[in-house]
């Protein structure tokens, strides 16, 4: 049993919900937890480094990392209508001879860019999720895949749709969207992997159950001031495969990961 567990998971209410009450000590864990809020690309590579036990990182990210860590069958960001948008600063036209700018190159966002685009030689360039919006909204940059809360401000602050990716996935392949999925590393064991699989299902309940969805703990790591803004984002990305994203998300995964 280690001393203490590494957690690593994201700022955004999605996360925060599942994992609050875990955070907080309302749910016993088999040994202490260190928690690290960074955003999804940032996750990915310290997973990719082996720097933490256990995270919330992108499904695409999973086949380079499987050899080291498993993954919870609670805690992911799996579902319908919740995939990234491609947007635009200028219009609703794709423009193919400028760079489409992605929130982190392993993300499910950029793998998913790729499946509609159908192309490998398009110019890409990474920019961190907030980064990326804040830079389309001035117009610094002319294109760029969004996730998280931005999928649902895009509209207030004068952005234009070029591509929903999530719906074209759905459509072409009839799964659901497989975003997100926690992982621990393998080397701590299948039993002590089954007992967090089950603390965080317990938060995630115990989050459910609560009167008041938005808390003033997801209130502070959020990346924006709208409680409205938030409780969507927590409706949007935390459904029953949350819980347990069971036999129907593996068909996603496997295509996900298909070259």
């Amino acid at each position: 049993m280690p001393v203490k567990i590494s957690l690593g998971i994201s700022s955004c209410p999605n996360d925060t919900f599942i994992y609050q009450n875990l955070i907080e000590g309302k749910v016993q864990t088999p040994c202490p937890i260190s928690v690290e809020y960074a955003d999804v690309q940032t996750l990915n590579e310290k997973v990719l480094k082996g720097e933490l036990d256990m995270a919330k990182v992108s499904c695409a990210v999973y086949p380079l990392v499987k050899d080291n860590y498993r993954i919870l069958d609670s805690g992911g960001a799996i579902g319908y209508g919740c995939g990234p948008l491609l947007l635009s600063s200028f219009s609703e036209k794709f423009e193919p001879e400028f760079p489409v700018y992605l929130p982190g190159e392993q993300t499910t966002a950029a793998a998913l860019f790729k499946f509609w685009f159908k192309k490998n030689n398009h110019k890409i360039q990474i920019l961190k999720f907030d980064e990326l919006y804040r830079q389309l909204c001035e117009k610094k940059i002319k294109q760029g895949v969004v996730i998280h809360e931005h999928r649902f401000t895009w509209q207030r602050d004068g952005l234009h749709l070029i591509a929903d990716l999530g719906a074209y996935w759905e459509q072409e392949l009839q799964v659901p969207i497989p975003l997100g999925c926690t992982v621990i590393k393998r080397d701590l064991g299948e039993e002590l992997a089954k007992e967090m699989d089950l603390c965080v299902q317990k938060s995630l309940k115990l989050a459910w159950e609560r009167k008041e969805p938005v808390t003033d703990f997801i209130r502070k790591l959020a990346q924006i001031d709208d409680d409205g803004v938030i409780l969507q984002h927590i409706r949007m990305f935390v459904n029953e495969y949350s819980l347990n994203r069971g036999e129907k998300s593996e068909k996603a995964f496997s295509l996900l990961y298909l070259p």
